[in-house]
């Protein structure tokens, strides 16, 4: 649609040229809500549902107040007109896969109440699917192989037609570039970042724009071909005054954790409402998928192809902490949030295979097993019990606590939503003082070996403690450029410990504190320790590495706990 041609004038066009499906699939009018609370509109009712070719592009009526286009040649959204008011695009680019797939075979046909359209470029099929009377654009990308280095759909939105804020915006024409180009500082000392989405993909189900009026958001898809699991963080949106942002991001090699998965992706959908969240119908928990079943979309496995895992509970919970069941293989993943008290659980649509079930106390994992998922039917587990929380071990003391993040450390939460130089954030440095009572809150969540290296934690011990050997455990939750800690505690120097594996991009820099947690057992003699029990022992946390930058992108770590071992 052209901003040259009214709504009205378009539909009255349309529906002389309609194409009808050359044959019936089997697909049945749903019924479901329309996003933005807007009513029940069946497809009988939905007069203008239908498609066009305009020349350049398949034009797509919804026979609601969506129509949207279609490039026939590259496979791109190249419109998105909602109530005759054009969306879509910014600085000469579309909407599309990955960063545009250019050349590409495009088909379109329609079976009843849907339409479809599939995309073809090598490794990566893309498919588009409209639904007579809904304002909604259904998306799944299938990629095959490891020829495109990432998996994401992005949607360009033209500038100005949504508030630009947030931590993910930022105005090229006041802020400065601070870091590779996709780092900005304000006058005002804050810091902005298309990385700064704050989330975890556990915690949303849609991300968007709303100016009161129009919303338009990205439904997620179950990400059982993505990668990360449920903590992992990534692009979620961005905006600026050059136009605005959001994706769908399937796989991402930054702060990545685990091998690509390849297969069919989605559906995630583009929801055009008034102003109002897209409807919870197209959440996963709720999403009627059985419309799919019929339309030939290749790797779709419908819900008579899929399993379920349901757990009784947990035993050996700790109440302070959310806890989440995943399930990981090669080819898919999973999760499951377990009920707080009991920690019972179900998960359900998985793929046939076997698993690695991971229970996590907020990001850790305290237990795994092998769980077995059939099509058609339910595992069903008797209580797991959990033995794998280092919580449990008795301790001279404790600085954080085991939960597989930083969070109870200093700048811990800014972290995920702004840069470690944001003006926001508390001095990097502080040494802290076991008992003082405010230990974890003076410790900093990150050390860097060009900003705060030679953390030091003072702490005494009884006469008894003092004449032992303790096991120093130094918990990491990631590290950039293979730091990692080395200590010494008065004059008793340890040994450097090799490297452990970890993303290999930018992580502490781009909200994500998120890597392969481990934990450092450093084996400290009694020698080391003071024998004047009024004393204080003296341990200093140095961060070893021969690669990095300087300042914030020099080697580092992100803590999760420190302890001492009785």
């Amino acid at each position: 649609m052209t901003g040259k041609r009214s709504l009205s004038t378009h539909r009255r066009h349309l529906t002389r040229r309609r194409v009808l499906g050359a044959s019936a699939i089997g697909v049945a009018a749903t019924g479901a809500a329309v996003a933005g609370g807007t009513g029940l509109l069946s497809s009988a009712s939905a007069a203008g549902f239908g498609y066009q070719d305009d020349g350049r592009n398949y034009v797509v009526d919804t026979g609601a107040a969506l129509v949207f286009k279609v490039s026939k040649t590259t496979g791109d959204i190249t419109s998105l007109a909602y109530k005759g008011k054009e969306y879509e695009g910014y600085g000469g680019k579309h909407s599309h896969v990955e960063s545009g797939l250019g050349a590409s075979t495009v088909t379109i046909k329609q079976s009843g109440s849907t339409i479809l359209i599939k995309v073809v470029h090598g490794a990566i099929t893309q498919w588009y699917a409209a639904r007579s009377g809904q304002n909604n654009v259904y998306l799944w990308t299938n990629k095959a192989d490891a020829s495109f280095t990432a998996t994401r759909y992005i949607v360009r939105l033209k500038p100005g037609m949504f508030p630009n804020t947030g931590s993910d915006a930022w105005d090229s024409t006041t802020d400065k570039i601070i870091e590779a180009g996709d780092v900005w500082k304000r006058p005002d000392g804050t810091t902005h970042s298309k990385h700064y989405s704050g989330r975890r993909t556990i915690d949303y189900d849609y991300v968007g724009f709303t100016t009161g009026s129009v919303g338009l958001w990205l439904v997620r898809s179950n990400h059982e071909k993505a990668s990360g699991g449920p903590f992992y963080r990534s692009l979620l949106r961005h905006s600026n005054e050059g136009g605005a942002g959001l994706y769908e991001i399937l796989h991402y090699n930054e702060a990545q954790t685990e091998a690509e998965r390849f297969g069919l992706q989605g559906p995630y959908v583009i929801a055009l409402t008034d102003g109002g969240a897209p409807s919870t119908s197209l959440f996963q928990a709720n999403l009627d998928t059985s419309w799919v079943d019929g339309l030939g979309i290749t790797g779709w496995v419908g819900k008579a192809g899929r399993g379920k895992v349901a757990g009784v509970g947990l035993k050996g919970m700790d109440a302070k902490y959310a806890y989440t069941v995943g399930f990981a293989n090669a080819d898919a993943q999973y999760w499951a949030k377990a009920a707080a008290g009991t920690g019972a659980f179900s998960c359900k649509g998985m793929l046939p295979g076997t698993y690695t079930l991971t229970v996590f106390k907020n990001e850790l994992a305290v237990h795994t097993e092998s769980v077995k998922v059939t099509a058609g039917g339910t595992t069903s587990l008797h209580t797991l019990s959990i033995t794998g929380d280092p919580s449990a071990a008795a301790t001279v003391w404790r600085l954080g606590d085991w939960d597989g993040t930083p969070g109870e450390f200093k700048n811990a939460k800014l972290m995920t939503y702004a840069h470690p130089s944001d003006g926001r954030a508390a001095k990097w440095t502080g040494n802290v003082t076991i008992g003082s009572g405010s230990e974890a809150a003076s410790f900093p969540a990150y050390v860097w070996k060009d900003v705060n290296d030679g953390i030091l934690v003072y702490f005494k011990l009884t006469k008894a403690q003092a004449a032992a050997a303790h096991t120093l455990r130094v918990g990491v939750t990631d590290a950039f450029a293979g730091g990692r800690p080395r200590v010494t505690v008065n004059d008793w120097v340890s040994a450097i410990p090799s490297a452990i594996t970890q993303p290999e991009t930018r992580s502490l820099t781009t909200g994500s504190y998120r890597g392969n947690n481990h934990t450092f057992a450093f084996n400290v003699p009694s020698s080391a320790w003071k024998t004047d029990t009024s004393q204080y022992n003296v341990l200093k946390i140095n961060i070893v590495s021969g690669s990095g930058g300087t300042a914030f992108l020099s080697a580092g770590t992100s803590f999760d706990c420190l302890d001492l071992l009785t």
